[in-house]
C-alpha cells in the first residue's frame, strides 16, 4: 500500500505522525462546531418534515374564525366561497374540571367531534382507545399529555363543569391534534398538562350542553391550491360580523403553529452564529499548527522545489494536510452532530407532542456543514500556504535568519528589574511575537465568551422570573370568568372562603391598527392604583394607566411603528364591535407578551357598557387554601383558574428541559475548545522551544523552571484573554437575545459577577488540564537527543 503512495502522500502520513496530538486537538475544535451546526441544521429539517406531515395527514386548517353563535344553515353559504376547498364548524367551551387526586381545579377547552365519522379537518390521532359514541353524551376523548398527567386511561372517570352544570364524564380514548401541538392556557405562557388540557366530545352532547342546537362558534377552513389566504379571512370576517365574529385568522397566526414556527426560526439563528465561533476558531488553530509545519521545513520545501514539484503541487500537498485534519474533524462532528440533532428532536417532539417524529436528515445540512468548515480551514490556512508558496528555493535551503533582538522598554524598565529571570523570558517572547501570542489568547478569549454565553442565559432567565412573577405581580391567583359580570361581581368573589382582597379587571380582545400593520390585541382595562397585577415597567416599576388613550409595551410599538403621541386604529372584535382613534399616550418596558392596558373607565365607555370584569385577581390565606379550592370547584361563573406559584414551576420546569440541556452542551463544547486552544499553543511552543529548554535544563534550571517558563506564557495569555472573552461574551449574549426575541418572550441581558466568575474558573481548569498534559511531555523531553538536533 505503501508503495502506491507518492513522494508527498508519504510525507504527508509522516508529518501526521509527527503532529497528531496538535491535530487531533485542531479536530475537536473543528468538530464541535461542525457537531453543532449538524445538530441545529438537521433538527430545523426533521421539524419542517414531521410538521408539514403531520399537517397533510390529519389534515390541519388554513383559516380559522370564531364567533358567538351562527346558525349551522351558514355553512352552507360559507362553503360557496370561491376559494373553500373543505369547511367543519364546531362548538369549543371552556370548562372547569375536577380531578380525583388534584386538589386545584383544572382549566380545559372542550371540542366537538362530528356526530358521524371524523372530522374532515383537523383530525385527531388516536393514540388509545376509540371515539365517543353519540349515543354516549358522557363519553370524551381527553389530550394525550393531559391524561398523562393525571394518570387517566380509558375507562377513567372525572368531573366537569359544563355551562354551570357538573356532570361525570367518561374517558374513551387518548389523542393528538395538529391543532394543539403546543398546549397552552389562554394567557398562559408555557403548557401546563397538569392544569390545562383538550377534551374532545361529541357534537350533540356538548351543543345541549351549552343550548347550541343547529349552532356553532368556530369554523376551519382550507383553501383551493394558488388561492389567497387573506381574501379568505376577509370574506369570513364580512359573512360572520353580524354573528359576533372577533376575527378569522391564518394558520400562522394560530397560537399552536405560531409557536411551532418561531421555535423552528430560532433554531435557524443558532446554526447561524454559534458553530462559526468554533470554525474561526479553528481557522486561528489551522494557521497556528500549519504555520509552524512549513517553518520546520524549509529546507525541505526547498528541496521538492529545486527537484521540479511546482507550486501549486507544494500548496496541495499542505491543502491535504489541513483537509485530511478538517476531515478527521468534520466525521467527528457529523457522529455527534446526528446523535445530538435526533436527541435534540426528540426533545421537541416530546415538547410540542407530535404522534411521530421524522427524523431523516438528507444529505444537504451534512454537506453545508462540511463544505463551511472546511472552507474554514483552508482560509485559515491561506496566509501559511502563500508562504510556503512564495518562498524561494536558495533561500529556503538556508536555515532562517535569526530574529533580530534588541532591547525593548521591558529590558530597563522598573518592572524587569522585579522580576525573576524566567519571568523576564516569558514577557519578552509576549512582547516579541505579538500577532501569534494575540492569536493564542483570542481563541481562548472565543471559548470563555461562548462559556459566558451558555452561563449568561440561566441569570437572565431568574431575573425574568423575578420581574415578571414576583416584581409585576403579587396576587396568588387569577380567576377567568365564564362572562363580563358587573364589576360588583368582586363582593362575591371576596366571599369566598380564604380570599384577603380581590382586584377585577377587564380584558376584551381587539385589532390594533397602525397604517399598514395591524395586531390582534387584548386591551386590558385596570384601576390607577391597582396593586395586584399592575402595569409594570421592568425599568420604572408599577405605571398608572392613562385617564384617556392606550398604554401599551414597547415591543408592540416597535412591531406597529407606533410612537408616543400617535393614534391608532383601534376595532373591537366583541360587544358592540366600535371602532375609534386612540392616542398613545406612553410605552414601557415588559419582558413578557405585548400587553395594552387603558383606564378601566375608559374602556368601559369605549364600550358602551356598564363597568364590567371577566378576570380577578386575588390573594389567599395560605391557611385556608383547601376551602378555596373546594369553593371554586363548585362555581360555575369561574372558568379558569391560574396560581402564580404553579406558574413560575411550571415555567422553570418547562425551561429545565430546553435550556439548562442546551447550557449543558455549550458548557461542553466551550471546554473542548478552549483545550484545543491552550494544547495547540503549548505544543507548538513545545516544539519551537524544545533546544531552547533543554540549554536551560543543561545550564542548572529545575524542571519546574522550565516548566514555568514553557506554560507561563500561555497561563499570563489565558489570564488576560478572560477579560477579552467577557466582553466578546456580552455582545455575544446581546445579539443572541436580539435574535432570540419574539413578541411572546425578550430575554434580558443579565451580567452577574458570579458568571462571570464561573465561566473563569471552567477555563482556567480546562487550561491547566491541557497544560498538564504537555507538562508530563516536558518531563520526559530527552535532553542529549534535543541538544544534537539541527536547528
Amino acid at each position: 500500500m505503501v508503495g502506491l503512495l507518492s513522494p508527498l502522500d508519504r510525507k504527508l502520513w509522516r508529518d501526521l505522525r509527527r503532529i497528531w496530538a496538535q491535530a487531533m486537538a485542531l479536530a475537536l475544535v473543528v468538530a464541535s462546531g461542525v457537531a453543532l451546526l449538524v445538530m441545529a441544521l438537521t433538527t430545523i429539517e426533521a421539524l419542517e418534515e414531521t410538521t408539514e406531515a403531520y399537517y397533510q395527514r390529519y389534515d390541519f386548517a388554513q383559516v380559522f374564525a370564531e364567533v358567538t353563535r351562527a346558525p349551522e344553515a351558514l355553512s352552507h353559504e360559507l362553503a360557496e366561497l370561491p376559494s373553500v376547498r373543505a369547511l367543519e364548524t364546531r362548538i369549543k367551551r371552556s370548562a372547569t374540571l375536577d380531578i380525583e387526586g388534584f386538589e386545584e381545579p383544572v382549566t380545559a377547552v372542550v371540542v366537538s367531534l362530528p356526530s358521524r365519522g371524523e372530522p374532515r379537518l383537523n383530525r385527531l390521532a388516536l393514540r388509545a382507545g376509540r371515539l365517543p359514541d353519540p349515543a354516549r353524551s358522557e363519553e370524551v376523548v381527553l389530550s394525550e399529555p393531559f391524561a398523562e398527567a393525571h394518570g387517566l386511561t380509558p375507562g377513567g372517570r372525572f368531573e366537569a363543569i359544563l355551562n354551570g352544570v357538573k356532570r361525570e364524564l367518561q374517558v374513551v380514548g387518548l389523542a393528538l391534534s395538529p391543532e394543539f401541538v403546543y398546549v397552552i392556557a389562554p394567557g398562559g405562557l408555557m403548557p401546563d398538562d397538569a392544569r390545562f388540557g383538550v377534551v374532545w366530545m361529541g357534537r350533540d352532547a356538548l351543543a345541549a350542553a351549552f343550548d347550541m342546537e343547529e349552532a356553532f362558534n368556530e369554523i376551519s377552513l382550507t383553501l383551493l391550491r394558488g388561492s389567497d389566504a387573506k381574501a379568505a379571512v376577509a370574506a369570513l370576517d364580512r359573512e360572520l360580523a353580524r354573528y359576533g365574529g372577533i376575527g378569522a385568522y391564518e394558520r400562522a397566526d394560530q397560537v399552536s403553529n405560531w409557536f411551532l414556527q418561531n421555535e423552528i426560526e430560532q433554531q435557524g439563528n443558532m446554526a447561524g452564529l454559534l458553530p462559526g465561533i468554533f470554525l474561526a476558531v479553528a481557522a486561528f488553530l489551522t494557521q497556528m499548527v500549519l504555520g509552524r509545519v512549513i517553518d520546520s521545513e524549509r529546507s525541505e520545501i526547498g528541496l521538492l522545489k529545486a527537484f521540479g514539484y511546482s507550486n501549486t503541487a507544494i500548496a496541495w500537498h499542505y491543502c491535504k494536510l489541513v483537509l485530511v485534519i478538517t476531515g478527521a474533524g468534520i466525521l467527528i462532528g457529523f457522529l455527534m452532530g446526528s446523535v445530538l440533532g435526533q436527541y435534540n428532536t426528540r426533545l421537541y417532539a416530546d415538547f410540542y407532542r407530535f404522534p411521530f417524529l421524522l427524523y431523516q436528515p438528507g444529505p444537504q445540512s451534512y454537506a453545508i456543514a462540511a463544505l463551511v468548515s472546511a472552507a474554514c480551514a483552508l482560509g485559515g490556512a491561506f496566509l501559511a500556504l502563500r508562504k510556503a508558496v512564495t518562498l524561494p528555493p536558495a533561500e529556503a535551503m538556508r536555515p532562517p535568519a535569526p530574529p533580530s533582538f534588541r532591547r525593548t522598554w521591558l529590558s530597563g524598565s522598573r518592572v524587569a528589574r522585579m522580576l525573576d529571570e524566567p519571568s523576564r523570558m516569558i514577557a519578552r517572547r509576549i512582547i516579541r511575537w505579538p500577532l501569534r501570542a494575540f492569536i493564542s489568547a483570542m481563541g481562548v478569549a472565543m471559548a470563555s465568551a461562548v462559556l459566558f454565553l451558555a452561563v449568561q442565559w440561566l441569570d437572565s432567565i431568574d431575573h425574568l422570573v423575578q420581574e415578571f412573577f414576583f416584581n409585576a405581580q403579587h396576587q396568588d391567583v387569577t380567576l377567568a370568568l365564564v362572562e363580563e359580570q358587573p364589576e360588583r361581581v368582586r363582593h362575591d368573589l371576596a366571599a369566598l372562603p380564604g380570599a384577603l382582597s380581590v382586584e377585577t379587571l377587564r380584558s376584551v380582545d381587539a385589532r390594533i391598527s397602525h397604517g399598514a400593520v395591524s395586531r390582534r390585541q387584548a386591551l386590558i382595562g385596570i384601576r390607577p392604583g391597582a396593586r395586584l397585577s399592575p402595569a409594570y415597567d421592568v425599568e420604572k416599576g408599577p405605571i398608572d394607566p392613562p385617564p384617556q388613550g392606550l398604554l401599551i409595551s414597547s415591543t408592540l410599538a416597535g412591531v406597529l411603528g407606533a410612537e408616543p403621541g400617535d393614534r391608532l386604529l383601534v376595532e373591537l372584535l366583541e360587544g358592540r364591535r366600535g371602532s375609534a382613534l386612540l392616542p398613545v399616550t406612553a410605552t414601557f418596558e415588559s419582558y413578557v407578551d405585548t400587553p395594552v392596558y387603558m383606564d378601566l373607565q375608559a374602556l368601559s365607555r369605549f364600550l358602551q357598557e356598564s363597568r364590567q370584569a371577566n378576570l380577578a385577581h386575588l390573594t389567599l390565606d395560605a391557611a385556608r387554601r383547601q376551602d378555596f379550592l373546594a369553593a371554586v370547584k363548585e362555581t360555575p361563573r369561574v372558568s379558569a383558574v391560574s396560581f402564580r406559584s404553579a406558574m413560575v414551576s411550571n415555567f422553570q420546569e418547562t425551561l429545565g428541559r430546553t435550556i439548562f440541556i442546551f447550557v449543558a452542551f455549550f458548557i461542553l463544547f466551550s471546554c473542548t475548545l478552549a483545550f484545543g486552544v491552550v494544547y495547540n499553543a503549548v505544543r507548538i511552543a513545545l516544539s519551537e522551544r524544545a533546544r531552547e529548554l533543554a540549554t536551560l535544563r543543561v545550564l542548572g534550571f529545575t524542571r519546574l523552571e522550565i516548566a514555568y517558563v514553557l506554560l507561563g506564557e500561555v497561563g499570563i495569555l489565558t489570564v488576560l484573554s478572560l477579560p477579552l472573552g467577557a466582553l466578546i461574551g456580552v455582545g455575544l449574549a446581546w445579539y443572541l437575545s436580539e435574535q432570540f426575541a419574539t413578541e411572546l418572550f425578550r430575554v434580558p441581558l443579565v451580567v452577574k459577577p458570579a458568571t462571570l466568575g464561573l465561566a473563569a474558573s471552567v477555563i482556567l481548569a480546562t487550561a491547566l488540564a491541557s497544560a498538564a498534559l504537555v507538562k508530563r511531555q516536558l518531563d520526559r523531553l530527552d535532553l542529549i537527543a534535543v541538544l544534537k538536533t539541527r536547528e
